[in-house]
């Protein structure tokens, strides 16, 4: 009876360790996926970057270079890029260096 209850217990730890965080990882993909607009910046899953120029039901038409425009499957967009504030070098060289220690 013992080795029963090891056994549901360690097929719940499974289902809470890695069920439902797929799951979950899943569910909010398929939400960007739908909440995809015009002029997004996207991320392909082949790792192209581009921009999106026109949405139709299940295609996008995604400008990855001036003037040059591809037709995707909105399942293959992986990610809607994020502006990303990157420090200055220059803004670090103001300061001295740490003492070693």
């Amino acid at each position: 009876m013992s080795g029963f209850l090891i056994l549901i217990l360690v097929f719940g730890v499974a289902w809470f360790l890695f069920v439902l965080p797929a799951r979950r990882r899943r569910s909010s993909h398929a939400a960007m996926q739908d909440s995809l607009e015009a002029g997004d910046e996207v991320i392909t899953a082949g790792g192209l970057h581009g921009t999106i120029r026109a949405l139709e039901d299940s295609t996008l038409k995604v400008e990855i270079a001036p003037g040059v425009v591809a037709t995707l499957d909105r399942r293959a967009v992986a990610a809607v890029a994020r502006d990303v504030e990157v420090e200055s070098e220059l803004e670090n060289l103001d300061e001295e260096p740490p003492e070693p220690g």
